[in-house]
C-alpha cells in the first residue's frame, strides 16, 4: 500500500508540472514558443514588440526619442502610426522612410493579418521585403508559392507580378524605390534568407557582414545585414553620397548621425541622407544586428 501511494504521489507530481508548463507555454505572431524554462523568444522579437518608452519615462506625456531633421531621422516605435495600406487587404502599415523627408525610396512596416493579400507597388517600383515576424506565402509571376518565415526575404523586379498572403499575424519590412534603369540589364526574382549569405571580408572593420542582393551592374540598391558584437563599432566615421535606411533588429548602441548621438535599440529606424557624418557602437551584453539599406551602381550625375 505504501508503495501505491509513492507511485500515485509521484505521477500526480509529474502530471501537475506538465499542465503547468502547457499553461506557461504561449505561441506570439504565429510561433510557438517553449516555456520560459530557457526564456526562448522568436528572432527579432524586440522588433515585433517594441519596448515603447523607458519605465521612468512612461507617464511623462509627450515623450518620444524620434528625431526629424534635415540630413537624418531617428523613428522610434512609440511613433509609429499604423493605417491600412493602399491596395492591401486585412494589412495596417507603417510608413517610416519617405520620399517627403528627402528620400529616393519608401520604407514601411507591414502588419497583415489573416485573410490578408499585398497589393502591387506602382509601374516602375521594385520591392524588397523581409520577414519580421510569422510566416506569409509568396506567390511569384509563374504561380510559384514559397512560404517566407522570419529572416527570409523576395525582391520583386519592377513589374513582377506577385502576391503576398498570409493565414494569420505577421510583421515585413519592405523596401521600394523607382528602378534607375540602365540599357541592357534586367534584375531578377530573389528569393533567399540571411543564413543562407555567406559572410564578407569587410578590410579595416570587425562587423560581419552579409549583402542579401547580388553586387552586379542591374541592382541599383542592396541590403546589407551587419552584426557586431557588444564594444564592437565602425572604424570608418563614413561621410558619402549613398543614402541609408536602417532597423535595428538586435541589440543596442549609439549611432552618430551629424553632431548629434543617439542611444539606439532594437525597433529603431535610422534615415541617413547623403553626405551625414555617421558611426555605429554596440553596447549591451548582446550582439547588435542591423539590416540596412544602400543605393549602389548609379551614378550620382
Amino acid at each position: 500500500m505504501q508503495s501505491f501511494s509513492a507511485f500515485s504521489v509521484q505521477s500526480l507530481f509529474f502530471a501537475l508540472i506538465s499542465l503547468r508548463l502547457a499553461e506557461i507555454s504561449f505561441c506570439h505572431e504565429g510561433f510557438c514558443s517553449a516555456p520560459s524554462i530557457l526564456n526562448a523568444q522568436p528572432l527579432y522579437w524586440k522588433v515585433t514588440q517594441p519596448t515603447l518608452s523607458p519605465s521612468h519615462l512612461q507617464d511623462l506625456p509627450g515623450f518620444t526619442r524620434s528625431v526629424y531633421k534635415r540630413d537624418h531621422a531617428l523613428i522610434t516605435p512609440e511613433s509609429h502610426v499604423f493605417s491600412p495600406l493602399p491596395d492591401w487587404t486585412n494589412t495596417l502599415g507603417a510608413y517610416l522612410i519617405t520620399p517627403s523627408m528627402g528620400s529616393h525610396f519608401v520604407m514601411y512596416l507591414a502588419k497583415v493579418q489573416e485573410n490578408s493579400k499585398s497589393g502591387p507597388p506602382p509601374s516602375d517600383v521594385e520591392r524588397f521585403l523581409f520577414v519580421l515576424g510569422g510566416k506569409v506565402t509568396l506567390t511569384d509571376t509563374s504561380g510559384l508559392k514559397h512560404k517566407l518565415e522570419v529572416d527570409s526575404y523576395a525582391y520583386l523586379p519592377p513589374n513582377a507580378e506577385h502576391s503576398v498572403q498570409s493565414d494569420a499575424s505577421a510583421t515585413l519590412v519592405i523596401f521600394e524605390r523607382r528602378y534607375d534603369y540602365l540599357e541592357n540589364h534586367t534584375t531578377e526574382q530573389i528569393i533567399s534568407s540571411t543564413n543562407k549569405q555567406p559572410l564578407l571580408e569587410t578590410p579595416g572593420e570587425v562587423f560581419e557582414l552579409r549583402k542579401l542582393l547580388p553586387t552586379s551592374l542591374p541592382y541599383d540598391f542592396n541590403i546589407h545585414i551587419m552584426d557586431f558584437q557588444p564594444g564592437e563599432f565602425l572604424n570608418v566615421k563614413e561621410v558619402h553620397y549613398n543614402q541609408h535606411g536602417l532597423l535595428l533588429l538586435e541589440g543596442q548602441g549609439i549611432y552618430r548621425l551629424g553632431d548629434s548621438w543617439y542611444p539606439i535599440q532594437a525597433g529603431d529606424t535610422i534615415w541617413m541622407a547623403p553626405f551625414v557624418p555617421q558611426w555605429y557602437a554596440a553596447l549591451g551584453k548582446t550582439k547588435s544586428r542591423y539590416l540596412l539599406y544602400k543605393d549602389v551602381n548609379r551614378n550620382p550625375l
